[in-house]
């Protein structure tokens, strides 16, 4: 029995594949039993790494294509817990928060910019119930991180109106910031006109609800989208309301309107807004950048404005003054030939403080390391001349004086010329008539006396040619003689250039080529403005009784003059045409040829003058009187 026992129990050793032993003992008693279920496979293992699974693939060999594939595929079917979508997951999180934590959720999230889960968040939780086992009730601002969660993902303006009209619902108003929030997307959809009527509901609102007021970001979205749209007028009204309210202008929303006003030319708008702007204090270190502050200076001296000048050196002067204390230090300096278009405009507008902030500007861009440029000085005496100020104006010529009398520039005898440079000084010297002339004289006589004295050569030249410009040759011969016999002076070029002058306007020929005599005997050389005095004396003689007997002359005596000029000076154009008017009108056609020989030769085209003659031809009559 042991063998076949043991031959039984190896039987499987040897047995087929399909072969099926019900039992290996002869006498075991069998009953039917039911087959039992067969149970579920266990779950599978992982894929080899090696078998080119396309998860492994993506994962293992080609890292950029993971995040293509969905996160689920890698958990195991039997566990069921984590098979959780996303929002259940939200759904359950919402269930265990309150108001504040809730918010501090928020505020996680949104230095992330979760704004999807954050939506999503707060609509479970609005659903939801809260430990007292009543429905979570918001406050209006956790109701506006809702609204911004919105608008950051997108939301249109009519979904966000929506979502504020709902916060009725749950019992709580719209405050400053929710209706901003609607601006922004207005702002974002371009929406103008609605942002009007939203502000214009804030402002209604907000006398019954103090919370829904405009704030100053509220004004500046309104504003920049008007500005945006060339709606200056409406922007202006609110620019209005917000200074009105005590908020600051925001410097985006200044640059802006300093656009559109400068662009509409509403200049003096803009002034009235600088001014209401520095008389808040919330307002008074609004100060644009310095390339905007050169801008606004530009145009407000192409326009002659010159408040609004006044205000851009302003702003560059505060800019000057940060830099200084500034660590480390940055030096900004105002170009000088923007200050001197200021001179000018002070003069032009008769505008005081612009001059004095002019001068002030340079001199502290200078910083004292050099002295203002001859231009500078001459538009700071022009601008007092204009205004009438000849004491300061004699003040800045001395000053002038002081720094560039001694140079040795080529251009030194034009800078103190009573015909060109100076000229200004000497029409406020004359405006009044010799009452003026005379104040200024004695002035002058007064201050060689002074401790320091003060003596000026180019200012009794000034009051020489002024004598000349009212024709009072006497009061311009004494003083001068002045010069030299009171003053202890030596006259000029330009002394001399005046004397003529004074003769010329008066007919005087031969006078006048008799002081250009006497001091070219002296030694002095005669410049191109004393030919041209000299020509201008024979052209405006209209003396009736030497026709006769000068006018055959003048044109030889004036080419004469001419030749001299070309010892070392070149006619000018207008000197030309003068003379060549005067030969043709006195149909001297030979001296006429000579000057267009002369022009020709020195290579100036000197046009025609059909208009001029035909004005000079016409035949009045009193027919049709």
């Amino acid at each position: 029995m042991a063998p076949i026992a043991f031959l039984a129990k190896s039987r499987q050793l040897v047995r087929l594949q399909k072969f099926k032993s019900i039992s290996t003992f002869v006498h075991l008693h069998q009953e039917a039993v039911l087959e039992e279920p067969t149970p579920p496979p266990p779950p599978p293992l992982p894929p080899n790494p090696a078998s080119g699974s396309p998860r492994y693939n993506e994962n293992w060999r080609s890292p950029a294509s993971a995040s293509s594939a969905g996160d689920a595929a890698l958990i195991p079917v039997g566990l069921g817990f984590l098979q959780q979508t996303h929002a259940a997951r939200m759904q359950l999180l919402s269930q265990s928060l309150d108001v504040q934590s809730l918010m501090n959720q928020f505020a996680d999230w949104m230095t992330s910019q979760r704004w999807e889960d954050m939506k999503q968040l707060f609509e479970f939780w609005i659903r939801s119930q809260d430990v007292n086992g009543k429905p979570n009730k918001p406050d209006v601002n956790l109701y506006n991180h809702y609204l911004r969660a919105n608008l950051m993902i997108g939301a249109s303006v009519g979904e966000l109106l929506d979502l504020v009209a709902k916060m009725d619902d749950y019992g709580i108003l719209p405050n400053t910031a929710s209706y901003n929030l609607v601006l922004k997307a207005m702002q974002k959809a371009g929406e103008t006109l609605a942002a009007e009527k939203l502000i214009e509901r804030m402002l209604q609102t907000g006398k019954e609800d103090k919370e829904s007021l405009p704030d100053d970001e509220s004004f500046d979205l309104v504003i920049g989208m008007l500005l945006s749209t060339n709606q200056i007028d409406s922007a202006l009204k609110y620019i209005d309301l917000t200074l009105k309210s005590g908020y600051m202008l925001s410097m985006k929303a200044f640059e802006d309107c300093v656009q559109r006003c400068v662009s509409n030319v509403r200049l003096d708008t803009l002034v009235s807004i600088i001014e209401r702007c520095k008389k808040m204090d919330q307002n008074k270190s609004l100060c644009p950048p310095w390339r905007v502050c050169q801008y606004i200076a530009d145009v407000a001296m192409q326009s002659d404005n010159s408040a609004l000048t006044y205000y851009a050196l302003e702003f560059m002067a505060k800019w000057i003054a940060r830099g200084e204390v500034a660590r480390p230090p940055v030096l900004l300096s105002v170009d000088e030939g923007l200050v001197v278009s200021a001179l000018g405009t002070a003069g032009r507008t008769y505008n005081s403080r612009l001059l004095d902030g002019s001068w002030a500007v340079l001199k502290r861009s200078l910083r004292q390391k050099k002295f203002p440029n001859p231009e500078s000085y001459l538009g700071k005496i022009y601008a007092h001349a204009n205004l009438g100020n000849l004491q300061k104006a004699f003040s800045t010529l001395h000053e002038f004086e002081r720094d560039y009398g001694n140079s040795n520039q080529e251009d030194e005898e034009d800078l103190f010329s009573p015909f060109y440079s100076l000229n200004p000084l000497v029409m406020a010297c004359s405006m009044n008539g010799f009452a003026t002339l005379d104040s200024v004289y004695y002035q002058l006589e007064n201050l060689s006396q002074a401790n320091p004295p003060y003596k000026s050569v180019a200012a009794l030249n000034c009051i020489i040619l002024g004598c000349a410009n009212i024709r009072d040759l006497d009061r311009a011969y004494q003083t001068f003689n002045a010069i030299d016999a009171t003053f202890g002076l030596t006259p000029n070029v330009h002394s001399y250039n005046a004397l003529i002058c004074s003769f010329g306007k008066l007919s005087k020929i031969d006078e006048a080529v008799k002081v250009f005599e006497h001091f070219v005997g002296l030694g002095l050389k005669p410049n191109a403005t004393t030919y041209s005095l000299l020509i201008d004396a024979h052209l405006i003689k209209r003396d009736p009784k030497a026709a006769l007997s000068v006018l055959d002359e003048m044109p030889e005596l004036q080419l004469k003059l001419v030749e001299q000029i070309f010892e070392g000076y070149e006619p000018s154009k207008e000197m030309l045409k003068k003379i060549r008017r005067r030969c043709i009108r006195e149909m001297d056609y030979e001296s006429d040829d000579k000057v267009e020989s002369l022009a020709r030769k020195f290579n100036i085209k000197l046009g025609t003058e059909i208009r001029r003659n035909l004005l000079f031809n016409l035949q009045y009559t009193t027919d049709y009187a």
